[in-house]
């Protein structure tokens, strides 16, 4: 796998910013639209998760489980961004991520902000 399997956030030609701050340099906050959140639910097979056991055993990274989570996270990140652009925001200020256990039968993916527009200062 490559690392660009390994990584992710952004696309940077996406028409909305998201930033992990409360605010943005060069810029002031216009308006505050709000809460957006973007969530995804994701199960592996049950070829992966006997792979992953037998992996787990051993030791070392779980490689199938990582590229999942990223996987995921990418999602709910680009489904973020599309409820902020629905709601006219053209950025999303402190964006976080939660993931939890779905009931034993998968991983949530919650990625959550506040939608706002902001303007060069």
């Amino acid at each position: 796998m490559s690392t660009n399997e390994f990584g992710g956030g952004q696309d940077p030609e996406s028409d909305i910013l998201v930033v992990t701050t409360n605010d943005v340099a060069g810029y002031r906050v216009q308006r505050v639209i709000g809460e957006v959140y973007g969530v995804t639910v994701r199960s592996r097979h049950v070829g992966s998760q006997i792979g992953a056991g037998l992996k787990s055993m051993f030791g070392g990274e779980l490689k199938g489980l990582t590229k999942t989570l990223v996987d995921s996270r990418n999602e709910a990140l680009q489904r973020l961004t599309e409820q902020a652009r629905v709601r006219g925001a053209n950025a999303v200020l402190m964006t976080r991520f939660d993931v939890n256990d779905a009931q034993d039968l998968g991983t949530e993916v919650c990625a959550y902000g506040t939608a706002a527009v902001i303007e060069k200062a």
